[in-house]
């Protein structure tokens, strides 16, 4: 078979199995992919509320939405309601979440707390305790007898809390009839103990039915919370191995893609001066998942694959060696991807326990922040337009601005 006729059946293949993909709206109309990808992060995730509210609120409906922990939950929100109860339902969940014992006690700690970043630190971590010791309503709650306690072999002697709150949540927010419709490609990702091996369970790829147990299990972070059974096999949170489902999306090449990657994590940071500072800073690096190096690799990729098709098409007819370029063809999809960060950058007062600090006020602050980033975004054209450079590859970070 002659390089072009090669080249015109790869492309003919690549259409013929492209997924059904739901008309987007006007102002993105330039890809045929809008992804949203939620990185976990714990408490930190109603940033990502507040971002999702912001989006719909401008007419962006993502068609792809995968998540890690505190994001496979809120991807599950998401893609599990129609648009216009989406935001009500996650203001229910986080509002169902964030209003531990206690509550109207700290209220005068909280007046005190404005006085500055010191007290205010003391606040969240007096609030950060509360969550220790009485857990999450309608999230986790406490063992008892604690793990230590009880006998090997058993699940409650591996984790500190007990996560069944969690289903009933899910199945009360969440029309798994809809999340398993296919209406948005939705995947959440988890770690197999056994093997060691990241899963994806994608209701696009072979997964039979989303349940709350693959949502539960992407967000089973030990110790604290305990692992999660789907099919004979244990699994644990995603983020013990990569906290960020970036990767995945840019797997996939068959699609031009507008991708909104909210990160609750911000890689960089401060020297730390202090122990606290380096625990802090030491899950920021942990947990962030290198985003930029993914980015970074797929743009090297995509100017790879640009200068593999240049090449290509200066072969002769007959050059010969079909099946080789055959197989290249199929692998120089040149699709472009605009990439826009969204990394919730921490107040120096919320500590290294700002992933589990569920206080409410400090969730309006989150989403809010969220909200705030996201509209900033938002306000910028150029990431509503393809890439015309030679990587077809662009990622914004407004943020840093």
């Amino acid at each position: 078979m002659p390089v072009k006729t090669a080249r015109a059946a790869a492309s003919q293949t690549s259409v013929a199995t492209k997924p059904e993909i739901p008309e987007l709206h006007d102002k993105h109309a330039d890809f045929e992919r809008v992804a949203l990808l939620l990185q976990g992060g714990g408490a930190l995730g109603a940033y990502q509320a507040g971002a999702y509210q912001a989006l719909e609120e401008n007419g962006i409906q993502p068609n792809w939405i995968a998540g890690i922990s505190i994001g496979a939950i809120n991807a599950s929100i998401i893609a599990g309601n129609a648009p216009g109860e989406r935001v009500p339902k996650l203001r229910r969940f986080w509002e169902m979440i964030t209003d531990p014992p206690f509550e109207p006690a700290l209220q005068w700690v909280r007046l005190f707390a404005r006085e500055g970043d010191r007290q205010h630190r003391f606040v969240n971590q007096l609030q950060a305790g509360q969550v220790l010791l009485k857990g999450a309503p309608q999230f986790f709650e406490p063992r008892f007898p604690p793990p230590y306690l009880m006998p090997p072999g058993v699940l409650g002697a591996t984790s500190f809390y007990d996560t069944a709150p969690l289903k009933h949540t899910l199945l009360e927010l969440v029309d798994f009839d809809r999340l398993n419709s296919g209406e948005t490609r939705f995947a959440v990702g988890a770690v197999n103990i056994a093997t060691g091996n990241f899963a994806y369970f994608d209701n696009g790829q072979g997964t039979p039915r989303i349940t709350p147990e693959h949502i539960m299990a992407s967000g089973a972070l030990p110790p604290g919370f305990p692992p999660i059974e789907i099919d004979g096999q244990f699994y644990w949170d995603g983020g013990l191995v990569s906290n960020t489902p970036l990767e995945w999306i840019l797997h996939d090449k068959d699609l031009d893609t507008l991708a909104f990657q909210i990160d609750l994590w911000n890689a960089r940071g401060d020297i730390p001066k202090d122990l606290a500072e380096v625990e802090v800073r030491q899950k920021e690096i942990q947990y962030s998942s290198r985003t930029r190096a993914a980015t970074d690799r797929a743009r090297d990729y995509q100017r790879l694959r640009g200068a593999l098709k240049r090449i290509l098409s200066r072969l002769p007819e007959d050059f010969g060696q079909e099946e080789d370029i055959d197989l290249l063809n199929r692998a120089l999809n040149r699709k472009t991807c605009n990439v826009v960060q969204l990394i919730y950058r921490a107040q120096k007062y919320e500590g290294a326990s700002k992933d589990y600090e569920f206080s409410r006020l400090m969730m309006e602050e989150h989403w809010a922040a969220g909200y705030r980033d996201a509209r900033h975004s938002l306000d910028h054209p150029e990431i509503f337009r393809k890439p015309r450079n030679a990587e077809g590859f662009v990622s914004y970070d407004f943020g840093a601005e």
